[in-house]
Order: structure tokens, then C-alpha cells, then sequence
């Protein structure tokens, strides 16, 4: 019974629910009021525009309701395809002149949904604690109505379409963001006012305002880029455990970048698992037409590449991800700052991950879960250009015509993309985990790379170029390969390292990888005699080494302990260690000087943590090494009984050959800098110089990007950049001294590997 009373504002009617519609046509109207007359016959109708709580009793229950309307099935599935677009109907969003007929007809396709209802006292207890001062209560409530209308309507239309809705709105008219931007405006001097606005006029250019037919519609376009290319498979056990996450915290998901495609696959992986979208912050360099204004919609964040001294824009930046954090949507970014060159992970950039950690650090109880991904091709044939650059080239712009191009190569099939999660971690708890300090965002990007390396599978495609890379410049038969890779095959299944199926490393199967790899030109193929030979394409060393660094990670630890274990061998240790203690402490010294050697090419644990794997490594090579005093007889026993299992000189010769062409310019540099660019390209020329001569043992480290990285150690010994000049001229020498002996460890290496497997002098018959 509904009835009228007095209050302070005036006559109020007394009801006990009344329904809000979000209606857009007469046509919703009159399906949400024939919803209401069945499910609150007693509740009136009012829509959103025509709402005026002061009307209403404060124990009145508002109930949302809006019609959700469906796109006809499609091949089982219902999906606004292309031709809805090119016929300028969207089918979720039908005009008003269709809607009767569609209802009519097709009454499947038509349906209410109702929200979480909530009390007017309840929502004003809301306001008061989310809104800044001024703003309307009616309109609070209208917008509260609109988003619990969209959770509603997703339990319809699944999880995949839930996108963030009136998001400027609602981040501009919060307490939080008017109260940040005063600060701000203090800060500056300017009024607050102005800085209010032009944060929310810069918001404006990168938030993603998401269309659940723009999702559709750019999942249609775009997944010619990469369905046809490959066939896709994925971590499926930690699927469900995501979804569990997701209910009460926010996913950031951070995937290793090695293509174009790569948020396309990880979309599409969500997509068909009805899992709900990622934001995904991007570089505005692929905001081009046509391609930004779709993606945006479709949930691409294009922010600038560099922000600097911006700081109403790093404000409106921290604001939106503080939005996302607190209303539980996924984001996610590529945490490397842009594809690897060398197929190895790069250095992460810390700027997003600041802006997440402020983030959820001003969110009273609120977290994000980290979820690191390994995206791992068989192939690319993006690879090509990449090698180029790394080798000194000049990467093209991307636009139209680049884009054209790149799907026309798309339409070869390439094999498998597989996709799998690293252990998902408490951002929260990570920081706290890595303490205070300016290293502490460092510690946890780290995580973040050692969890992907841990998820990154080993394609047959890396095997092969690790093999080969590894062997003598010569060609092979599949039977030689398929010998050279039984060994890592063997160390694999002992890991428990996600590898290759073997089939594809034995046989036919390893016939077909072989023959993958010879048609895009990584291998050549010899067919003259009697029986085909494959070897590295000339020229193409940089881009098989692309392949076998992908999973060149999980071999590290063990090639460590090679080298220690020489170094033994070598009386490095002293000839005054007597005990196992003494020579295991020593030998721990070692690892850490070869971990600090490495540290900018590969990613390591804290100490106890890395300490840990090496041993786990030498059980592997001799499970009685805790119960006897080592020797260096013995060592070399160990070693010569795994000559067909050691990794160290395949893994790790190309970095400490680039570390001996930049430690050896900057020797004969004396004390003196030279322009970082300057030097790398001296290192290139020198680089290639070395290897025509055969000092430089493996041709794939002549590359700007491992230099690079050797240019980084130098900067971080104090051998580039110093101010006290006095003891550079000898830290290089030292340096270069260092590198030295490894390498002739690693030729050591060499010899035991000939000598235990000598290469065949005669022909086959």
C-alpha cells in the first residue's frame, strides 16, 4: 500500500521498493514494466532519468532493472560478427524502430535483468563516504544503479564482457580524486579547480572505454592476426584458481612480450574460458588509425611512452589505476617495455609497476594479484626483423601500411603458441616481502621475470637451434641432431621443466621440426648425398639464437655449476682448502661471482634461493657430492661421465664472448669514456672482426643487444661514467681478465665434449 507523509523537504511517498529503469526507448519501458507488474507488482516504475529520491521515504528499496538484449546464435555462440557492423546494426544496442519487431518475434533475444537492490538510507551512507562535496545525491544513486544493472546483466551475458562503465564519471565526482587533486593544485599553485579538469580532460585520452560490441568486433578483425597462425594451448589447471583470485582481488597479469600478437592470443585464451577482459596498457606508437580507436574501445589503454615531469598527467594516470585496483577489473602490461630482440626476457621497466603499487598502497585493505605469463611461439616471423635491429638496425615505424603487411605474413601456419601462468603472488605481500629501499619495486619486478622463465615451455624449435648453435659450425643429419638432443631431453624429464612433446625431437617428428625451421629459412637444407643435412642458415645465427633463448633460462643454473666444478678442477679455489666445507664454501663464492657476471642477462634469485637450485643442479650430476671431500680428480670424472649433458659452453659462450669485446674496448681506452652509442657500435665492428677470425666462438653474440647488457655490468662496476678516474684503467683490466678465464673454462669444456664425443671422420654409407 503505498502512501504519502511529510517530511523536511516537503511530502514524500511512502513504498516499500520502487523499480529504477535503465531504459533508452519506450519499447525497454514497457518490457521492464511488464517485469515489475509480475516480479514487484506493488513497486512503481521510474526510469533513471526521471528519478528524484527526495520523492521517497529514506527505507525505500530502489531495485534496477534494464533490458539486456542477446545477438542471434552464431555457430553456437551469440556474437555480433562483422557483417552486424557493416550493416550498421549492433545487435546488443538494436534502434528503437527494431526493437518491437525483435521482442515480437524473437522474445529469446529480450531480457530483464534486475540489480542488487539497496535502501535509500543505505546508499546515502555511500554518498557520504564516496563523493566529493557538491555532488548530486540523485545522480549518486542513478550511476549506483547503472553499475549493479551491469553485474546483473553479465550473469546473462557471461564474464567475458565485463568492461568498466561511466568510468570518468565516477573517478572525477569521487572524494579521493577531488581531495588528490587540491594536494596537487598546492603543490603547484594553481587552483584546484584547474587541476581537477585537466586531469580528467588527460584521463579522457587513455582511459579505455570499453563497448562490449567494439570487444566483439575487434576480437572478429584482429584474430585473423594470429587463428590461422597457430594453434593455441594453455595452463588450464590454474584457470580455476584464478577465477577464485578474481572474486576478491584484482589480476595483473604480466606476460613475456615477444610479438605483436601477443595481448591478441592471451584475449582470445581468456575470452573462450569466459574469463573477464584485461585492460591493457600499451604504448600510444600503435594508437594509429584504424587500429586505436577500435582497441581503445576493445580495452587498450595507449599511454604516452614517456610522461616525465608531468605531474597532473601522472596523477590522472595513478587515479584511473587506483579505480581499477579498487573495483576488482584485470590489467594488464608488458612488463619488459617491448618485445624481446634476442628471445630472451629484457630488463623490466618499473614505471607502470610504481603506478600499481601507489596504487593499491592508497587502497585501505585492497590488493592485486600478480600473475606472471609465459607466452612461448614455435615460431615468429617477426624474428627476422628483430635479429636486424638487435644487430644495429633501424626499426620501422608502425602504421597502416605496416600493419597490412604484417597480417598478409600472418596467414602461414606456424605451429603452437602455448600459454602458461607462473605461481600467482600478493603484490601487497610481495612488497612487504621485499622490505624497504630503492630496491624494493626491483625485488618484485625480479619475481615477476623468475616466475615467467619458470612458466616459459621449451619448444622443439629451441631445442633445434640450441643444438645446433651448440655443435660445430657444420652440417648434420636428423639422426646426429636427434643424438645431441637425447642428452637434453633426458635433463628435461629429471627437471620437471615444461618441455616439447619429445616426438618432435625424435624421428619423424624431428624431421618435421627440422622442416619447419628450413622453410622459414633459419636452416638450410642439403640434399645432394646421400642423405638430407641441415646446418644454420648463412646469416641466420642471430635468429636461431632467438629460438634457443627462449628456453636458454633453464639451463643456467646448471652451466653455473659446470663452471664451478672446473673451477676446482683448476686449483682456483687454493691449494690450502682441505675440507669439503672449505672447498663448498669457496665453490659457493664462485657462483656468486659468475651470478654477479650475469646479472644483466638472466634472472636470479635472492642468494639462499640460488644457492638452493645449484645444489638441486649438482644432484643431478652427483647425488654423493654432500658425503665426500671433492677432488679434482674426481671432478673431472663427474664431468667427463656427463660430456654429452653439459650446457655451460652452449649456454653461456655468446654472453661472455660479447663481455670480451666490450671489456677489451674499454681496456685499450685506458681510463677513458666514450659515447655509450659510440661504443656499441665500435663493439659491432669489432664483434664481427672477432668472429671472422675465430676468437669470438659463437656468431649470434655479435649483437647491440648483448653488448648492451655488457655495457650495463661496466656502468655497474664503475668502469663507464666514474668520477674518480683513478682506479677505472684497472677494473676494466681486471674485468677483461675475468671474462678471459672463463672463456677458457668453457674452451675446457670444449675438449671434454670432443674428447668423450669425437665428430665422425667418415662418410656414411
Amino acid at each position: 500500500m503505498n502512501a504519502l507523509r511529510t517530511s523536511t523537504e516537503g511530502w514524500v511517498l511512502v513504498v516499500e521498493s520502487v523499480v529504477l529503469a535503465e531504459v533508452r526507448t519506450p519499447c525497454e519501458l514497457q518490457a521492464v514494466t511488464e517485469w515489475a507488474a509480475k516480479a514487484r507488482p506493488d513497486a512503481p516504475v521510474v526510469t533513471l532519468d526521471d528519478l528524484d529520491v527526495g520523492r521517497f521515504d529514506t527505507d525505500t528499496t530502489m531495485v534496477p532493472a534494464r533490458v539486456v538484449w542477446l545477438p542471434p546464435v552464431r555457430r553456437g555462440e551469440r556474437r555480433v560478427s562483422v557483417a552486424d557492423v557493416l550493416a550498421l546494426s549492433n545487435p546488443r544496442r538494436p534502434p528503437a524502430f527494431r526493437q518491437g519487431r525483435i521482442k515480437g518475434r524473437h522474445p529469446d533475444r529480450v531480457r530483464v535483468v534486475q540489480g542488487e537492490p539497496a535502501s535509500l538510507d543505505e546508499l546515502r551512507t555511500r554518498y557520504e563516504q564516496q563523493s566529493a562535496a557538491g555532488q548530486s545525491f540523485t545522480a549518486f544513486v542513478a550511476r549506483q544503479a547503472s553499475l549493479t544493472g551491469e553485474r546483473a546483466e553479465r550473469q546473462v551475458i557471461g564474464d567475458r564482457y565485463k568492461v568498466p562503465r561511466l568510468v570518468a564519471d565516477q573517478i572525477s565526482s569521487s572524494a579521493r580524486f577531488q581531495g588528490g587533486a587540491a594536494a596537487l593544485a598546492r603543490e603547484l599553485g594553481r587552483p584546484a579547480a584547474a587541476v581537477a579538469q585537466e586531469a580528467t580532460d588527460k584521463m579522457s585520452t587513455f582511459v579505455a572505454t570499453q563497448s562490449r560490441l567494439m570487444d566483439d568486433l575487434f576480437s572478429s578483425i584482429f584474430s585473423n592476426l594470429h587463428d590461422k597462425t597457430w594453434s593455441v594451448s594453455v595452463d588450464m589447471k590454474t584457470f580455476d584458481q584464478l577465477r577464485t583470485i578474481n572474486k576478491s582481488a584484482s589480476l595483473v597479469f604480466l606476460p613475456s612480450h615477444r610479438s605483436y600478437v601477443d595481448p591478441l592470443v592471451l584475449s582470445e585464451v581468456l575470452r573462450s574460458h569466459d574469463f573477464p577482459p584485461n585492460l591493457v596498457l600499451g604504448g600510444n606508437n600503435l594508437s594509429f588509425w584504424p587500429v586505436g580507436p577500435i582497441a581503445q574501445r576493445a580495452g587498450m589503454i595507449f599511454i604516452r611512452r614517456k610522461f616525465g615531469k608531468d605531474a597532473v598527467y601522472k596523477f590522472a594516470m595513478r587515479s584511473y589505476l587506483s579505480f581499477i585496483i579498487e573495483k576488482r577489473f584485470n590489467l594488464e602490461w608488458y612488463i619488459e617495455g617491448g618485445r624481446s630482440r634476442t628471445g630472451k626476457l629484457r630488463k623490466p621497466m618499473l614505471g607502470l609497476l610504481h603506478y600499481v603499487v601507489d596504487a593499491v598502497e592508497q587502497l585501505d585493505g585492497a590488493d592485486a594479484m600478480v600473475v606472471p605469463t609465459a607466452i612461448v611461439y614455435d615460431q615468429l616471423q617477426e624474428i627476422g626483423a628483430m635479429a636486424k635491429e638487435s644487430a644495429g638496425g633501424t626499426k620501422k615505424p608502425e602504421g597502416v601500411g605496416w600493419l597490412l603487411k604484417y597480417a598478409k605474413a600472418q596467414r602461414t601456419y606456424l605451429g603452437e603458441a602455448r600459454v602458461r601462468f607462473g605461481e600467482p603472488f600478493s603484490l601487497r605481500q610481495a612488497l612487504e616481502d621485499a622490505g624497504d629501499g630503492s630496491a624494493r619495486l626491483e625485488k618484485v619486478a625480479f619475481r615477476v621475470m623468475d616466475e615467467i622463465n619458470a612458466a616459459t615451455a621449451i619448444s622443439a624449435t629451441s631445442l633445434a637451434g640450441f643444438a645446433l648453435l651448440g655443435a660445430s659450425d657444420r652440417a648434420y643429419t636428423c639422426a646426429e641432431i636427434e643424438e645431441i638432443l637425447e642428452p637434453l631431453l633426458k635433463y628435461i624429464d629429471d627437471r620437471g621443466l615444461p618441455g616439447p612433446d619429445p616426438a618432435l625431437c625424435r624421428g619423424l617428428g624431428l624431421r618435421s621440426t627440422l622442416r619447419v625451421l628450413t622453410r622459414e629459412e633459419v636452416l638450410s637444407r642439403f640434399d645432394g648425398g646421400p642423405e638430407p643435412v641441415w646446418s644454420i642458415a648463412s646469416g641466420n645465427h642471430a635468429v636461431a639464437a632467438y629460438y634457443r633463448n627462449g628456453a636458454l633460462h633453464h639451463f643456467v643454473n646448471r652451466s653455473i655449476v659446470e663452471l664451478g666444478l672446473l673451477a676446482a678442477t683448476d686449483g682456483d679455489f687454493g691449494d690450502d682448502l682441505d675440507s669439503a666445507e672449505e672447498i663448498l664454501e669457496a665453490a659457493r663464492e664462485e657462483a656468486m661471482r659468475l651470478r654477479d657476471l650475469l646479472k644483466f642477462e638472466f634472472f636470479f634469485p635472492a642468494k639462499e634461493g640460488y644457492i638452493h637450485r645449484l645444489a638441486g643442479e649438482l644432484d643431478l650430476l652427483d647425488p654423493q657430492w654432500r658425503d665426500v671431500t671433492p677432488t679434482s680428480v674426481r671432478t673431472e670424472k663427474i664431468l667427463r661421465e656427463h660430456a654429452g649433458a653439459l650446457f655451460a659452453r652452449r649456454t653461456l659462450q655468446p654472453f661472455f664472448d660479447a663481455q670480451l669485446v666490450v671489456a677489451d674496448l674499454l681496456v685499450h681506452l685506458g681510463a677513458e669514456d666514450r659515447e655509450k652509442e659510440a661504443l656499441l657500435t665500435d663493439a659491432l665492428g669489432l664483434g664481427q672482426q672477432l668472429s671472422l677470425q675465430g676468437i669470438v666462438k659463437s656468431k649470434d653474440s655479435v649483437s647491440k643487444e648483448l653488448y648492451d647488457a655488457a655495457y650495463l655490468l661496466a656502468d655497474n662496476r664503475g668502469l663507464v661514467g666514474a668520477e674518480d678516474r683513478s682506479g677505472v684503467s684497472a677494473g676494466r683490466r681486471a674485468w677483461l681478465h675475468e671474462v678471459q678465464q672463463i672463456r677458457s673454462r668453457l674452451a675446457r669444456i670444449a675438449t671434454i665434449e670432443a674428447e668423450q664425443n669425437p665428430e665422425p671422420l667418415e662418410v656414411p654409407e
